[in-house]
């Protein structure tokens, strides 16, 4: 499925704010209601919008460190490793890369403490490289039309 300037326009909107109406999009956009949701069902059901999420502040959660952890898998780990890493609390995102290192995960953690736990957990499957993230420079930008 092709995503013409119209699906590109109600992207937008849902990227904006994915609990917009299928009318005040509609109203945005300039095309009905109910070619709003028939739209917005073509791209669901063709993967390209993947899903609705709630975006929920970690520190407000109760955890005090965010972190990106690069794990290199040891000889033969990097399978049993892909999934154990599924059943890991701590891990919000994880995406297998190239380089180096064959694993970037994104985790919360409560404090210090559990990073050294979480880390200990880590090091039977590769070594790893820690970074303690500060601050978002840029977070969840939209996905916007190839040029």
């Amino acid at each position: 499925m092709s995503i013409d300037s119209l699906n590109w326009k109600i992207l937008k909107c849902l990227q904006e704010n994915a609990r917009l109406s299928s009318a005040e999009i509609g109203r945005r956009v300039g095309i009905s209601s109910p070619a709003v949701t028939e739209r917005i069902k073509k791209m669901e059901d063709a993967e390209i919008i993947q899903g609705y999420h709630t975006s929920v502040s970690p520190f407000e959660a109760g955890y005090q460190l965010k972190a990106l952890i690069t794990l290199r898998a040891f000889m033969g780990m990097l399978k049993p490793f892909l999934e154990k890493v599924k059943t890991y609390k701590e891990v919000v995102n994880c995406y297998r890369i190239t380089g180096n290192e064959n694993i970037v995960m994104e985790v919360v953690l409560k404090n210090q403490k559990h990073l050294e736990q979480f880390i200990d957990q880590l090091i039977v499957y590769g070594e790893t490289k820690t970074q303690i993230v500060l601050s978002h420079v840029v977070k969840n930008s939209e996905i916007k039309p190839l040029q």
